[in-house]
């Protein structure tokens, strides 16, 4: 068990309190170690109110607590719900390097049995040939130009290499991976990451050559790559583990203005980076009383800038003070995307060949409104929702819903879990440590104590 999230505090204590107000009566958090004995500092950052009656409460904590933790959430004097909560320990902090057995770990977390993505993105991979993949995937993507970085974990161990010049990005896959390795032993795998912006395998499942396993942050209908969540949910999610930004739960707490008080009108904001911004835009200008869109700054279309005009930055925040949201296709997938589906605003999506790891869960009409492709229907739909008000906040809500249970950060986990699960089932051949590779280490936090009360598990014993 872990912490959930919080911020670096600035005292020592056995036990922090929390208090904000609704009304008059304040809510009290109170979050401290089942035994007196044990003392450790914990930090409770305000809870976040969700605006439908349910609030988001996270701690941080900075020691391990061996008999666990008893969690108060107080309205007044009254405990509410199932207050208190009992987590048994030991609960280990973020950064306490204590790996557990899978099956167990899967458990805690109440892992799927299923993920529908992963089992249409294996289908093609009934066996993967390693050797194949290394005469291969350096010749084919490594190039100067290529953002491929190889990785093999043994023993619960990471190593890696770069292959091509862009490969900056290997932060984000190198720290998932990491956080993993802290809280459950992971199979000896063998794989390839690509941390470029398009999927890479285009080959035909029947094909020859076959198609090869390469691991991307973005599917499309034309390729075969395997999905995994994007770099900028990953980040997301593990800042919520150390830190409150603009992530998966803060921006929860920040959904602006109720339904009935927001602006009737679509919104966008964001870079010139696909052909149908800049046609939003100039529909903005046509019909500013339907929407609000502007470009924030051009790096593809430079030429449009004096015919546009270029728009002020936003707080992401302050997106949900209008009631519809556009979201249209970066370079891919746009990454904001699960960011606009937990605000409760009513979403209007366009039609796309590219995807992200849990669309798959999503349908039109119900969590979304569907746009085409090109927008010619993008004013229709917006006249729709103003018209039909009840109907677009129901689809709002139900979005809202479906994007809380899928982006949690222990359904993250779970996927990168049950990805590389997947894989290793898969190979055709032992896992190296191969030439040029070198061992990525755990981050160092001299100001967290790490200690493990449970015997790691062997590998005969998994």
């Amino acid at each position: 068990m872990r912490e959930e999230s919080g911020m670096p505090p600035p005292w020592d204590a056995s036990l922090l309190e929390n208090e904000f107000f609704q009304g008059q009566t304040p809510f009290k958090v109170v979050v401290k170690s089942l035994s007196p004995k044990e003392l450790v500092r914990i930090h409770v950052p305000k809870p976040l109110d969700r605006n439908d009656g349910t609030f988001l409460m996270r701690y941080r904590m900075y020691e391990t607590v061996n008999e666990g933790l008893k969690i108060e959430v107080l309205y007044g004097d009254e405990h509410v719900a199932q207050s208190p909560y009992i987590l048994k320990g030991p609960v280990y902090h973020e950064y306490c390097e204590c790996p557990e057995d899978p099956q167990a770990w899967q458990k805690t977390l109440s892992c799927p049995t299923k993920e529908p993505q992963i089992a249409k993105d294996f289908a093609s991979f009934p066996s993967i040939n390693l050797q194949q993949m290394l005469n291969e995937v350096p010749k084919r993507f490594g190039d100067e130009r290529g953002a491929i970085v190889h990785y093999t974990i043994l023993d619960n161990h990471i190593y890696r290499r770069s292959l091509g010049k862009y490969t900056d990005f290997k932060m984000f896959s190198d720290e998932i991976l990491l956080s993993l390795t802290r809280k459950v032993l992971l199979p000896d795998l063998e794989f390839y990451v690509n941390l470029g912006d398009w999927p890479l395998e285009h080959r035909k499942v029947n094909g020859t050559p076959s198609p090869i396993p390469i691991i991307s942050w973005c599917g499309s209908l034309d390729s075969r790559d395997v999905v995994l969540p994007t770099y900028d949910i990953t980040h997301s999610t593990l800042e919520a583990m150390r830190g409150v930004t603009n992530d998966l739960l803060s921006i929860q707490g920040n959904t602006g203005p109720s339904w009935i008080n927001k602006t009737e009108r679509a919104f966008f904001r964001g870079r010139d980076s696909r052909e149908e911004r800049l046609q939003l835009v100039q529909l903005s200008k046509e019909n500013p009383q339907l929407l609000d869109a502007g470009i924030t700054g051009y790096f593809f279309f430079q030429e449009k800038e004096k015919e546009l005009g270029k728009a002020k930055l936003m707080g992401f925040f302050d997106f949900f003070k209008y009631k519809y949201q556009v979201n249209v296709d970066g370079t891919v997938a746009a990454y904001r995307y699960p960011y606009l589906m937990l605000g409760d605003s009513l979403v209007l999506k366009q039609d796309s060949p590219y995807y992200e790891h849990f669309y798959m869960a999503l349908e039109p009409w119900k969590h979304y409104v569907p746009i085409k492709r090109n927008l010619s229907d993008l004013l229709e739909k917006v006249k729709w929702a103003k018209e039909n008000d009840e109907e677009a906040k129901k689809i709002a809500k139900e979005g809202q819903l479906m994007a809380r249970d899928l982006l949690q950060p222990h359904r993250l986990y779970c996927y990168y879990y049950q990805v590389l699960q997947k894989y290793a089932e898969r190979q055709s051949s032992k896992p190296e440590v191969r030439d040029g590779m070198e061992l990525v280490p755990q981050p160092e936090d001299n100001t967290a104590i790490c200690q493990c009360h449970r015997k790691k598990p062997s590998r005969e014993e998994l």
